[in-house]
């Protein structure tokens, strides 16, 4: 059995719980927790016997670490990110991996050259029936897929009331529901179909007044975002954070004229296969068929959750760590990649305009170059 690595969780509230039973699920350690009060850090860490509880990441580090878990508020995950990656370690960043593009290109550049394992938690990625329709439509690749919309649907902040730090832009970034829930969409909708967003248009609303810290709406209840791709597809996708009764319906529908997929994200047993001589709906188990769904399946009449999905998650990591690596995992280049997206869409609400998404290796090659100048 491999020698269990050590993991730093920096973040006490409920993400950082996540983390935490991952690791341990997964056979690793969790050194301890990081926190922006000692009372904080060591009320998380008493709920995880053995774990360390301290205010900083140097002070954590005396114990042992091998990879760092970002689960604090969005504005000081670059922060962290910068600090791990400078010491050697492996890191585990909750998205966004930053709050501009700047600053998510330089983490990706910078974990690269030191050649170290990272990983952004698109956990949807891991459940099997996402897996089973992204190997049928990489089966069925001539049957071109040209309509891809749907939706990713909240109601925790359906309140006039309701309020945390990621309402206030100087916390949480300049986009709320499309940089929490959205990129989520967009990633999902890449990793399945293989296409790329190239331009898209996008607004946003608010659903009432609402305050945050020494703002007032200065970040959005929901958006509708028109997009293309790089294949020709025409794409739409509608989020909000303030619709009743939707607790978490993340949904797409990718279309072709041969074949059609849906998946709804609060039913994860299933997926619908639409056909033009019939559709079906496919159950989860027995596992239909792809072996790609196999290594994350669990048994019949088992239902898989998003804990799992999550532990999935951590396992590739940290196998990756280990130097077993396996296709599918979310790196920070994902995180770069939802930050272009999300500073897209924020320009399109600003200039009322089609906007064009820049790829990639545009990203990359542009912050290398504007580097080489200084």
């Amino acid at each position: 059995m491999s020698e269990a690595l050590r993991a730093a969780i920096i973040g006490t509230g409920f993400m950082g719980t996540v983390h935490a039973q991952a690791v341990r699920a997964t056979g690793n350690e969790v050194v301890g927790f990081v926190g922006t009060s000692a009372e904080s850090a060591q009320a998380v860490a008493d709920r995880f016997p053995g774990a360390a509880a301290a205010t900083s990441l140097a002070q954590m580090l005396r114990h042992g670490v091998d990879v760092v878990h970002i689960c604090a508020p969005n504005d000081v995950h670059a922060i962290y990110a910068e600090e791990a990656i400078n010491a050697g370690l492996h890191v585990i960043c909750e998205k966004p991996l930053a709050t501009s593009v700047d600053d998510a290109t330089r983490l990706t550049r910078d974990a690269r050259a030191r050649d170290l394992v990272t990983g952004v938690p698109f956990v949807y990625w891991f459940y099997p029936m996402v897996r089973e329709i992204r190997s049928r439509v990489e089966a069925n690749a001539d049957d071109r897929l040209w309509l891809l919309h749907g939706s990713y649907l909240q109601d925790w902040l359906a309140d006039p009331a309701a309020s945390n730090w990621r309402v206030d832009p100087k916390r949480g970034g300049a986009s709320r529901t499309f940089g929490d829930i959205g990129v989520h969409w967009c990633d999902l909708m890449e990793f399945v179909t293989g296409q790329r967003i190239t331009r898209l248009t996008a607004r946003t609303a608010n659903a009432f007044q609402r305050h945050g810290g020494e703002t007032a709406n200065l970040t959005e209840d929901g958006a509708v975002v028109l997009f293309e791709t790089d294949q020709g597809a025409l794409g739409s996708l509608v989020v909000s954070q303030a619709s009743a009764g939707r607790r978490n319906r993340l949904w797409f529908s990718f279309d072709g004229p041969g074949s059609a997929y849906s998946f709804d994200q609060e039913h994860p047993e299933q997926a619908w296969i639409g056909g033009p001589a019939q559709s079906t709906v496919v159950d989860r188990a027995p596992v239909p068929g792809s072996s790609t769904t196999r290594p994350f399946a669990l048994p019949a009449g088992h239902p898989q959750g998003y804990q799992h999905c999550f532990n999935d998650f951590v396992a590739d990591t940290y196998s990756a760590i280990r130097g077993a690596a396996r296709a599918g995992r979310p790196e920070f280049v994902d995180g770069l990649r939802a930050a272009i997206i999300t500073s897209a869409v924020m320009e399109s609400v600003e200039t009322q305009s089609w906007v064009d998404v820049p790829t990639l290796d545009d990203t990359l090659s542009h912050t290398r170059s504007l580097a080489a100048q200084r």
